[in-house]
């Protein structure tokens, strides 16, 4: 049985205001206060992982090891069938540009774009079949730690529809919807995306009982 978590702070190990908006809503039942790594000023460790388990953990570890927290870390992405996986565990890489007056930063109209091209050019037949994968690490201080994998599949759609998600959400389609994850109502995409998927095990793991 794995260790389980109490009431009380859980750092959820993201720099991004929108993930950390999405993992607190999904957590709110659950008696935790989540607080991210950005706000307790921990540094981002570098993804050098191969699998999104990898580098979830590496996040994880870090943020718990700096911060003498539980911490919580996800690591998702996009895969396309058609481009044999890809972007996959470098999904967010595919966003990156060049820095900007000092700044890096991503563009995620650009990385969406580049996933359409590529479809394009293998033509108008090519099957446009997509899931979201999502990987879940949780780490404690002393080394103890869990993972939790999630899956949501569909189709993606061009061009991009919807501004309430982020990353690649305007252009996915999940499976038996007929909006994009960036025009879903949040709840709603909260109860079937890939992130949800992976937090009902993790809760189930957690919390149940």
């Amino acid at each position: 049985m794995n260790r389980k978590l109490g009431s009380g702070k859980l750092v959820i190990a993201t720099h991004n205001a929108g993930k950390l908006k999405e993992i607190s809503a999904l957590l709110a039942p659950y008696g935790l206060e989540c607080v991210s790594a950005g706000a307790l000023g921990l540094p981002e460790p570098a993804e050098t992982g191969t699998t999104f388990m990898e580098n979830a953990l590496i996040k994880a570890r870090a943020a718990a090891e700096k911060s003498g927290l539980p911490a919580l870390a996800d690591d998702s992405g996009l895969s396309v069938a058609a481009l044999d996986g890809r972007p996959g565990v470098y999904t967010a890489d595919w966003a990156e540009r060049q820095w900007f007056e000092g700044e890096p930063g991503r563009d995620w109209y650009m990385a969406m774009g580049k996933v359409e091209g590529m479809l394009q050019a293998r033509g108008p037949e090519t099957p446009r079949e997509a899931w979201f994968s999502c990987m879940l690490a949780l780490a404690w201080p002393d080394g103890e730690q869990a993972v939790y994998e999630g899956r949501a599949d569909g189709t993606l759609t061009w061009p991009p529809r919807g501004t309430r998600g982020f990353g690649y959400d305007p252009v996915f389609v999940p499976q038996g919807h007929d909006l994009t994850f960036g025009e879903l109502d949040p709840e709603e995409k909260h109860r079937i995306s890939h992130r949800a998927d992976a937090f009902a095990k993790l809760v189930a793991d957690q919390f149940a009982g």
